[in-house]
This record gives C-alpha cells, structure tokens and sequence, in this order.
C-alpha cells in the first residue's frame, strides 16, 4: 500500500489528493535520477522484459520524478488504469476499491539522500518505479484489478492477512521464470538496491514454484530480505488461478491451518532452486512477528 502516514479517510475520493508536481525541488528531483540510475545498473539483465517495456512505454526515467497527469494519458491507452496521489497509507477497504477500478494509489514524496537504501514507508519511488510499468501488461493489469475485487471480499470474509501474504510473494517480492533462467518482477525488488543485489548475487533464499494455497499459508517477515521467493511462469496464470478459486471457500479452508515460515522446503513443493540458508543462519532468531 502506497504513501507515508496512515489515513483514517474511509471512500476513496478523501484518499485522493493532487500530486503537487510543481513543488517538487530540484533536489528531490536528484534523488529520483540517483535512485533510477543505480537501479537500471542493478537490476541489468535480471529484471523481466514486460517491466521495462512499460518503462519505456511510459516514458519514466532518470529525467526527474514523473507527473502523474502526463503519465496517465499513455497508461489509460495502454491498459485502462491511472495513478492517483495519496497522502499516506489507504485503509483497507478504499485501497481495494481502488485497484478494482483500476486506480494505483502513490504516494508523493520522495525519500532524503540519507534514507537512500532503506525507508519504513513506501515512498514514490518505491509506488511509480516499482509498481506503475507492468500495470501495462494486460495480463498483469488484469491480475490487480482482480486481486483488488478479491480484497473487498478479504474484507468481509476475514481474509485480508491471506490476501496480504499473496500480495508480498507477488506483486512486491515475486520472480519469474523466463527461457533466460529467473527474473525479477515485485516492486519490492524492482525497487530496493539492497534486495535486487541480494537476489542477483546471493543463493541463500530458496526458489519454489508458486502454489496459490502454499503462499496463503505462508508468513513473512518485514524487516529483513526474503528466505523464499515464489515464481511463476507467466502473468497470465496469477489471473487465472485468482478468476479460478472462490476465495471466501479458500479463507474459510485456510484459517485453520498452522502458518509456514519462510524458511522450510515443504515434501510437496516444486522447488526451484534449495537456497544454502546462508543469510538466515546469521539471523536464526528474529525478533520480528510473522505475518
């Protein structure tokens, strides 16, 4: 969920703001281009082509932060779907609404120098260069208006913690598999300098093929890189297997059931790649809640 502060406006039209384009300064403009240039050289041949197709699509790139009016005009073309500014964190219920009439929530400022690679709350680079590009990509376009209309079901069926691990090892934290070996597409990753090196350069984590009811029973932690990614073959089939499954059935199976750590390889996984677990055994007791 994009922005800084938690907002307690409950329709989505209290969460929208404008932009304030104007007001950037030329300073916040050259954290943008540092963020964007070290980015493009990290994720160099490790990032999925749909992303940066929609980079270019949309015309985002080390220039300065991105005008959302401009941005939407290409973005409505391609896809149907627009950004819209937000002053902090949206509830619940208004952020599903959004993405289920095709409306990303960003926040709109940007990071100091000083918090260049790590920041509690998901800034607007983290919202526009990690999230925006493959919402040009109808098949994954199509997969967050589907998981928003999902959501306002999470809502009254107790199912948002369910939704939320789908959300973290997908659209944040997602790979996939392509003819040129694993690549990256979450906004987690795309987005972050110490976690796309992390998966580029480290073999700690372990590689599992995704599995819708593997990934609602998993947990995560928020303050440390991932121990498992999940991985998938194409965008078309996250679509599918959310169109394919009544959800309010899944929540009611699931809730039951004991949580999976990140950590453990399960008998019936599809695994990918068996990560050496060397990362985590630096860390063998977090502090951190389990999601």
């Amino acid at each position: 969920m994009a922005g800084h502060a938690i907002l307690t406006a409950q329709t989505v039209e209290d969460c929208i703001i404008d932009q304030g384009w104007e007001r950037y300064t030329e300073e916040d403009h050259a954290i943008w281009r540092t963020l964007f240039e070290r980015q493009q050289q990290t994720l160099k041949g490790k990032v999925c082509q749909e992303y940066l197709d929609g980079l270019a699509a949309l015309g985002i790139g080390p220039e300065g932060i991105p005008n959302f009016e401009r941005m939407n005009v290409r973005l409505r073309e391609l896809t149907g779907w627009e950004v819209v500014a937000v002053p902090g964190l949206v509830p619940g219920r208004p952020f599903f609404q959004m993405l289920a009439s095709r409306r990303f929530p960003a926040g709109t400022f940007i990071r100091t120098r000083e918090q260049l690679d790590y920041l509690e709350e998901p800034d607007i680079f983290h919202d526009i260069f990690g999230h925006v590009p493959l919402l040009t990509n109808p098949a994954y376009a199509d997969y967050m208006q589907e998981y928003g209309r999902i959501g306002l079901d999470a809502i009254e069926h107790k199912g948002v913690k369910f939704l939320s691990r789908l959300n973290w090892y997908t659209i944040e934290f997602g790979l996939i598999r392509k003819p040129e070996g694993i690549q990256i597409y979450g906004a987690g990753i795309v987005s972050s300098f110490g976690e796309a090196r992390y998966v580029v350069e480290d073999l700690s984590a372990h590689h599992l093929a995704f599995d819708l009811d593997r990934v609602l029973r998993t947990g995560y932690y928020i303050d440390d890189f991932q121990a498992t990614y999940f991985v998938i073959d194409r965008f078309e089939d996250l679509f599918e297997v959310l169109r394919g499954t009544d959800f309010i059935a899944k929540f009611e199976e699931v809730r039951p059931l004991p949580a999976h750590t990140p950590f453990e390889i399960l008998p019936e996984d599809q695994v990918i790649r068996q990560g050496t677990g060397e990362f985590w055994r630096a860390f063998p007791q977090t502090k951190a809640k389990l999601k």
